[in-house]
């Protein structure tokens, strides 16, 4: 794998040679972008690690995302069910970054979005449900922890607004909880190989709005680069892989990436 000398762009510098490049590299085809909290911030959801994050203020949070503490613990599980009801992915929409990335697949040079979201803010902008690989699931449904059975979250909330505070499964009454992937719990290898075989055989890489510590999502930046692909980080802050990325630039996801995008569409 090459380690290149990083080329850092920050507000206080000319962005245009990066743009540039960045742009050339994505009218190629065959890009896969990687997505974090940070695209959805400008939808108004909220990001974990950041100065307003959700763990940032409020750290008991946290434990709504350990599946220690949710099977465990009662009081975790009607806390949970009490914040998915208000849970902002309900009245969100895409922002100009979804669209981007949605005119760049319509344009036949996207090969997939790999998300570490939930919200389902990507299949909302225009993209086929078949190019988002859900690295960490979706708010959008229920899973049994019991029978695997899954559902319609607008459901299962409904019976908690009717009364119910820790709804079980209607199946097999196990406990239910989101569709998604909580801290301890085993990731669904299907989607976990079909994220790395997509980086594996991507020409551009693109991790937009990640921090790059939550693993195995980070490592397939290295998938990539290891396979020769450009590598282009957009973030508002460094992460530990911007040492071996083609071009890394600190500026607004919402304003940069339609920009490039908007040449090759």
């Amino acid at each position: 794998m090459r380690l290149h000398t990083r080329k850092l762009i920050d507000r206080t510098l000319p962005t245009l040679s990066a743009m540039y490049e960045a742009t050339e590299w994505i009218a190629q085809g065959h890009v896969v972008a990687l997505t974090g909290a940070g695209i959805s911030t400008d939808s108004g959801i909220p990001d974990f690690r950041g100065p307003n994050g959700v763990w940032t203020r409020d750290p008991e949070a946290m434990k709504l995302s350990s599946i220690e503490h949710y099977v465990a613990d009662p009081d975790v599980r009607r806390r949970a069910w009490q914040e998915r009801l208000t849970h902002p992915a309900w009245s969100a929409q895409p922002n100009a970054a979804h669209l981007a990335l949605a005119d760049l697949d319509r344009a036949g040079l996207l090969d997939a979005v790999v998300t570490q979201n939930i919200d389902g803010l990507h299949q909302r902008g225009g993209l086929p449900g078949d190019k988002v690989i859900e690295l960490h699931g979706t708010v959008h449904e229920t899973e049994c922890l019991q029978c695997g059975a899954r559902g319609p979250m607008p459901e299962t909330l409904a019976r908690v607004r009717a009364g119910e505070d820790d709804p079980a499964c209607l199946g097999c009454g196990g406990m239910l909880k989101s569709a998604t992937i909580s801290f301890g719990q085993q990731m669904n290898m299907a989607t976990l190989t079909a994220a790395a075989e997509a980086s594996m055989y991507c020409r551009t890489f693109i991790a937009i709005g990640t921090s790059l510590t939550v693993h195995p999502a980070a490592g397939l930046v290295t998938v990539a680069a290891k396979q020769g692909a450009k590598i282009v980080i957009l973030n508002d802050a460094e992460t530990p892989y911007d040492a071996i990325a083609d071009e890394v630039i600190r500026e607004p996801i919402g304003q940069v990436l339609p920009k490039l995008t908007a040449p090759a569409t």
